[in-house]
């Protein structure tokens, strides 16, 4: 590799000489015109030797690497009088004198800059088309015009653009006008291996780009999928392999307008060369963008009017990118195989991390970099504790759920919950199914035999106060799994379409850590299908259908709760693997309840446990008693007492206007000694 500093000083001493022989053939041009011979060109001509000039010019373009404006030259297929036309811009910003030869040049002090005129004047073989827009001076924005009013293009003042100037004198960056719109993504942070799954894919856009790197129009890669971060790494090895940077472009950020578009397109396309990047199209933020639809337009021009290396990340296959007139490589990007999980869990939590890393690749569905940072972020000290790295991965995990759904803190235990011994077996084998998925699904192969019916469900069954949520609070609390109840005000939208847009958002998030989502009321969202009459009605099937889909291809465990059975469309009922019915509490369920629904920490006395489970109540509405009872004791300053307890449950049936005996509510303190 060249050393820097002294190619910054070769290029500086070819800048200086080719600077000297336009000084010098400036003022030769002013005196020819004048039609003298001026003591400054015979300055000139004494301070330096014309013939050992050009000599020495042309030996530093054949050094390796040559300087600045011979690649520039390259890059941009300048001819000899653009190159020439361009240098003489240059040099008005590098060389004081450059503005005064200039004017003395065109024999007006006013004119102190260069124009078409002046050079198709003063250099060898010009050539009119360099006026024209399509020529690599304009085409490229490599020199700036300013042509005020009705001033011909040819007399209009010229000046070389900054960027370029730089680029010559031998800085190279960003564009500021790009810099903006234009974040660098850092693959030093990535991690350098990559699973097989994904490793394929950068070198299928490896093989693509370097087949078609001598046609005019490289293909667009479009990765499609929900992962971004497998997408950014898979893009970010690409451009690795083939010499590049990657800068990521928000595609909300784009201009809109056609002229500043037009710019934005050149000045990527010339940068492309000066600064060899490609340029990673995020469009995540596009759908919450309000200016959704002007900046997928302004995307699909950007991409017609620029070559380059092009990612486009996506969630769906673009269809409309067909019509650019460019080529297409869509890959649909997947997070690494649970396999693949699995070795890297154990890649970096080490040899002695036993089932751990079996269990993390069952619950959680991350990619490479989310596992590292977040083995990185539960070490402590350099010790790293499974159950720390648990936590990281619900925490990681979580987030992007809050919006759409409302995430419960499950406190219940199986101590806690009261059913009858059937429905308890049935939650616990609903608990144990989700434990022991890699086992089945991918140690025995069920996972290679079919991509359907892998998904496991539940329908909870019953009326209010059975205990559905309890049960699934205890679900969770045993798995030590996320819980979220959906907010259905969130997901269903009246707007057409965005009701799915909700469902795929929640359920793409969800998957990500294996989360619990608990439809409550779930007959609202699961209903059944109607005959289609209207175009609601056929909007409101295609909600339902894509609903039967996600619930059957959805990786983690999904609870359905409805206390109206019949209403769920028999489709739903096909596809649910577990059906707990929670049945109205008998006597036995409710003492069971009562003796345990107040805490340790709760002064009680005398509650007579059998005749408060006489009371035909279930157990949401024991626990509003409880709670109920328990305020009126703190008001009184007194422990829970039976009438306290009493005294709330009257009140808990005149809620309900359910017919109650009074002499049932009734007691009498001296049954405390006795009771």
């Amino acid at each position: 590799m060249a050393d820097p500093s002294a190619w910054q000083k070769k290029n500086e001493e070819y800048l200086a000489k080719t600077l000297a022989l336009q000084r010098l053939r400036l003022t030769r041009f002013a005196a020819a015109k004048a039609g003298v011979s001026t003591s400054q060109s015979e300055g000139d001509e004494r301070e330096i030797n014309v013939e050992q000039t050009i000599a020495e010019i042309e030996a530093l373009e054949k050094d390796s690497p040559p300087p600045a404006l011979v690649v520039l030259s390259r890059l941009f297929n300048l001819s000899g009088f653009e190159c020439d036309l361009l240098l003489l811009c240059v040099g008005m910003e590098l060389d004081t004198n450059i503005a005064a030869s200039c004017a003395r040049a065109q024999g007006d002090s006013y004119r102190a800059y260069p124009t078409f005129a002046l050079a198709l004047a003063l250099f060898d073989e010009p050539a009119w088309d360099v006026l024209s827009p399509e020529r690599p001076l304009r085409r490229w924005r490599l020199i700036e015009i300013n042509q005020p009013g009705h001033t011909p293009l040819t007399v209009s003042p010229l000046r070389a653009d900054e960027r370029i100037v730089n680029y010559i004198k031998g800085l190279n960056y960003l564009d500021d006008r790009l810099a903006p719109m234009l974040f660098p993504l850092n693959q030093a942070s990535f991690h350098p291996t990559l699973p097989a799954s994904q490793r394929e894919s950068v070198e299928l856009i490896v093989r693509q780009l370097r087949r078609e790197r001598t046609n005019w129009y490289l293909p667009i890669i479009q990765l499609a999928g929900p992962d971004v971060q497998s997408k950014q790494l898979i893009a970010a090895h690409a451009t690795a392999a083939l010499g590049l940077r990657l800068l990521r472009l928000p595609a909300a950020l784009m201009p809109t307008h056609a002229p500043e578009l037009e710019t934005m397109a050149r000045l990527i396309e010339r940068e492309m060369a000066l600064w060899p990047f490609a340029v990673y199209v995020d469009q995540q933020d596009l759908d919450k963008s309000a200016m959704k639809e002007s900046s997928s337009q302004s995307l699909q021009r950007l991409l017609a009017r620029s070559n380059g290396i092009f990612f486009l990340d996506t969630h769906d296959v673009n269809p409309d990118l067909n019509t650019l007139g460019r080529g297409m490589l869509t890959l649909d990007i997947s997070r690494p195989t649970p396999a693949e999980q699995q070795l890297a869990w154990h890649e970096v939590l080490g040899p002695d991390s036993g089932d751990v890393p079996i269990r993390l690749a069952s619950q959680f569905d991350l990619n490479i970099a989310s596992i590292h940072e977040i083995v990185e972020s539960s070490a402590n000290g350099g010790v790293i504790h499974p159950d720390h790295v648990w936590d990281a991965c619900l925490a990681t995990t979580r987030p992007r759920l809050d919006v759409l759904a409302q995430n419960i803190k499950p406190k219940a235990t199986w101590d806690d919950i009261v059913l009858p011994e059937a429905e308890l077996s049935l939650l616990r084998q609903i608990a144990a199914q989700v434990g022991h998925r890699h086992t089945v699904y991918e140690e025995w192969g069920f996972a290679a035999k079919r991509t359907r019916g892998l998904s496991i469900n539940a329908l909870f069954a019953g009326e209010s106060g059975t205990g559905k949520t309890m049960a699934a609070e205890v679900i969770a609390n045993h798995l030590r799994l996320n819980l979220f109840r959906i907010d259905l005000s969130a997901v269903v939208s009246k707007y057409i379409g965005e009701t799915e847009k909700n469902l795929r958002r929640l359920f793409d998030a969800a998957e990500d850590g294996g989360a619990i989502l608990f439809f409550d009321e779930a007959d609202a969202l699961f209903g059944k299908r109607s005959e289609v009459k209207d175009s609601h009605d056929r909007y409101a099937n295609i909600e339902i259908n894509y609903l039967l889909q996600r619930i059957e291809s959805y990786r983690g465990l999904a609870i359905l709760a409805t206390n109206m059975k019949s209403a769920l469309d028999q489709a739903f009922m096909r596809r649910i693997r577990f059906i707990v019915e929670f049945a109205p509490h008998g006597h036995a369920e409710r003492k069971a309840i009562w003796e345990r629904i107040f805490p340790p920490q709760t002064r009680t006395i005398g509650l007579d446990y059998n005749r408060l489970a006489n009371l035909n109540i279930n157990g949401g509405s024991i626990n509003n008693v409880a709670i109920n009872a328990a305020f009126l004791a703190a008001q009184t300053g007194s422990p829970v007492t039976m009438s306290l307890v009493l005294q709330a449950a009257r009140n808990e049936f005149l809620k309900l206007k359910r017919p109650f005996n009074s002499d049932d509510f009734s007691w009498h303190e001296e049954r405390v000694a006795t009771a």
